[in-house]
C-alpha cells in the first residue's frame, strides 16, 4: 500500500464482494475512508463457480474503495469462510533461553511455532495459529507471558488449515484482479472482533452469519474460537422460495425480499398488499404482504432450525449464557431475532459495527478483518512487531509459484 497506515479488508461473499479500507490512527483508533461494494455473480454457496465474473466484482469492488480513498490499494487482508478450513487443537513445549529466563516475544514465536508441528495430508496447509492461553512453569491461564520469567513455556493453540484445493481458486481471482493477497482471516474471527463484546466472548455465544449463499455457525467461550460450522443455505434460498411461489423473477422476488420482508407474519397488517409483476409479463397483480411474509418465515425457520441441529451436533444442546448473535445481509430483515429467541430458547440481537458508513451486519466481515489484522499484529507504520503472521509468507508465496507452474 501507497500509505503505511492503511488496511484493506476484502470480503468475498455469494451475494456481494465488499472492500473496506481503515486508517489506523496515531491513537490506536480505526477510521473506515473507503468502502467499495460489488454484486458477485460468480459464487454460489461460497463456492466459485465462474472466475472472470469473481475477478470482475473483486476489482470493482477495490476501484470503488479507491476512489472514496484517493489513492492505490495494491494489497488486501482476505477473509475465508469456514467450509474452506478446520480447526485442530495443538500444544507446544519449549524452554525459555534468556540467561535471566525472562519471556521475549522470540520465546513465544519458537513456542507457537511448535505448536505448528502437526501431521497434515499433503493437500492442506496451515493458515493461522490462534494462542488460546499460555502457560509459565504450570501456570495456565496466561494471555501475554511476554516480560515474564519462567523456566518452561508451553502454548494451547487452535491451528487452523486450509485445502489448497478449495482455496486455490478465490487466491487465483484475487490475484487477476490485481490485488496482492497480504494474508487470511477465518470470517468467524473477523465478525467477532466486531460484533461480539469481551463479556460474550469469555461467556459464551452464538455467532450466526447468514449470508447470500451460505450460513456460517460460531462458538465463542472462554474467550476464544471454539468451535464453526457452515451450512450451505442463506438469504439466496429465501429469495427462490418468493419466486417460486409466488410466480415472479428472481430480481423482483430479491426486491420484495429486501423492501417488504419480515420474518414474523405477525409485524404485517392483514390488510396491506404488495404490487407484483407477473412473471410472464401479464399485468401486475396484488398479493398480501403476509403470503410473503408466511414465505420468508418458513424458510428463515428452516435455516435456524439447521442450524440449532448443527449445534447439537457439536455437543451444544443447552444455549450458552450470552446467547445468540446474529449478522449477515438476512439479518437486517424484521422480526428475525424475536423468531431466533423462539428456535433457540435464549436471547438474541442483531449485531452493529459502529462506524459511520458501515453500520450495518453486511460489513461487519470486511471491518471485522481490519480490526483482527490490527489487533493480531499490532500494525504500526506496515511493520509486524510480532512474529505472528496471519498466514505464511511463505504459504502465499507456494500458492503463487503453483499458479505460476500451472497457468504460465
Amino acid at each position: 500500500m501507497l500509505k503505511s497506515n492503511l488496511i484493506c479488508g476484502l470480503d468475498i461473499g455469494t451475494s456481494h464482494v465488499r472492500a473496506v479500507v481503515g486508517e489506523i490512527n496515531v491513537d490506536g483508533t480505526i477510521s473506515i475512508i473507503g468502502v467499495g461494494t460489488s454484486p458477485s455473480e460468480g459464487l454460489k454457496k461460497g463456492v466459485i463457480v465462474d472466475l472472470d465474473r469473481t475477478v470482475e466484482a473483486i476489482a470493482h469492488a477495490m476501484e470503488e474503495a479507491e476512489r472514496m480513498v484517493g489513492t492505490s490499494i495494491p494489497s488486501a487482508f482476505l477473509g475465508i469462510i469456514g467450509s474452506q478450513v478446520s480447526l485442530i487443537n495443538n500444544r507446544g513445549v519449549v524452554a525459555v533461553t534468556g540467561a535471566d529466563k525472562e519471556i521475549t516475544e522470540e520465546d513465544v514465536e519458537r513456542v507457537l511455532q511448535a505448536a505448528r508441528v502437526i501431521a497434515l495430508p499433503p493437500d492442506r496447509e496451515i493458515i493461522d495459529v490462534i494462542p488460546r492461553e499460555f502457560i509459565v512453569d504450570g501456570y495456565d491461564g496466561i494471555r501475554d507471558p511476554v516480560s515474564m520469567v519462567g523456566v518452561r513455556l508451553e502454548v494451547d493453540a487452535m491451528i487452523i488449515t486450509g485445502m489448497i484445493t478449495s482455496l486455490r481458486n478465490l487466491y487465483r481471482c484475487v490475484e487477476r484482479a490485481g490485488v496482492e493477497i497480504e494474508g487470511v482471516v477465518l470470517n468467524s474471527l473477523a465478525n467477532a472482533e466486531v460484533v461480539l463484546s469481551r463479556d460474550e466472548k469469555e461467556l459464551g455465544t452464538f455467532l450466526i452469519d447468514i449470508g447470500g449463499g451460505t450460513t456460517e455457525i460460531a462458538v465463542f467461550q472462554d474467550g476464544h474460537l471454539q468451535n464453526i460450522a457452515v451450512l450451505p443455505v442463506g438469504g439466496d434460498h429465501i429469495t427462490s422460495d418468493i419466486a417460486k411461489l409466488l410466480r415472479t423473477p428472481l430480481q423482483t422476488a430479491e426486491r420484495l425480499k429486501l423492501d417488504y420482508g419480515v420474518a414474523l407474519p405477525s409485524l404485517v397488517n392483514n390488510d396491506e398488499t404488495i404490487e407484483l409483476p407477473h412473471i410472464s409479463g401479464k399485468d401486475p397483480r396484488q398479493v398480501p404482504a403476509k403470503e410473503l411474509a408466511l414465505i420468508i418465515e418458513a424458510r428463515v425457520l428452516d435455516i435456524l432450525q439447521m442450524a440449532s441441529d448443527e449445534l447439537i451436533h457439536m455437543g451444544y444442546e443447552e444455549s450458552l449464557p450470552a446467547g445468540v448473535v446474529l449478522t449477515g445481509g438476512v439479518s437486517l430483515m424484521r422480526g428475525l431475532a424475536e423468531l431466533a429467541e423462539q428456535v433457540f430458547n435464549c436471547s438474541a440481537r442483531v449485531a452493529q459495527p459502529n462506524y459511520v458508513g458501515v453500520k450495518s451486519p453486511i460489513y461487519s466481515t470486511a471491518v471485522g478483518i481490519i480490526h483482527y489484522v490490527q489487533h493480531s499484529l499490532r500494525v504500526v507504520d506496515r511493520e509486524y512487531r510480532t512474529g505472528r503472521a496471519i498466514a505464511l509468507p511463505g504459504f502465499l508465496q507456494r500458492i503463487k509459484s503453483w499458479f505460476m507452474d500451472m497457468f504460465e
